[in-house]
């Protein structure tokens, strides 16, 4: 069995979280408020990163004409469908609700830009060559 598989989802979580997290300290000028943006949304998209990450190492690896990389593929695209409509709805009514009530906060944050999934997606590629190529 191939470790790389089973390692390179965790190494696009923390890679991507990590990027993601310079990022935000740079826009913010503060890592204190950066710390305070960690969660869902930002740049890039971290569970982009992770599902193109392994779909891109099996496909580099096992061949891109392959029925499993054609699944990995169906099951991305659902991701970033949902990355940029399904979540970032969610956060829009969370403003809507956050607005309306002062008990409980909801996270407004939800989904993702088209740039922030391109980017999430480009380093899901560069980790999955990486990793299937180099390690």
């Amino acid at each position: 069995m191939n470790l790389k598989y089973i390692f390179l989802p965790f190494v696009a979580w923390i890679t991507s979280g990590t990027l993601k997290f310079f990022i935000n300290a740079l826009r913010q000028k503060s890592f204190r408020r950066a710390k305070n943006l960690i969660g869902y949304g930002g740049l890039p998209s971290t569970h982009t990163t992770i599902i193109s990450s392994a779909v891109f190492l099996n496909g580099f690896s096992e061949g891109f004409f392959q029925p499993t990389f054609t699944l990995g593929l169906a099951v991305m695209i659902l991701f970033l469908m949902d990355a940029f409509t399904l979540r970032r709805e969610v956060g829009e009514h969370a403003k809507i609700l956050n607005r309306l009530q002062d008990k409980i906060i909801f996270r407004e944050r939800m989904g993702h830009s088209g740039l922030e999934i391109f980017c999430g997606l480009i380093l899901g590629i560069i980790l999955g060559y990486i990793f299937a190529n180099l390690i």
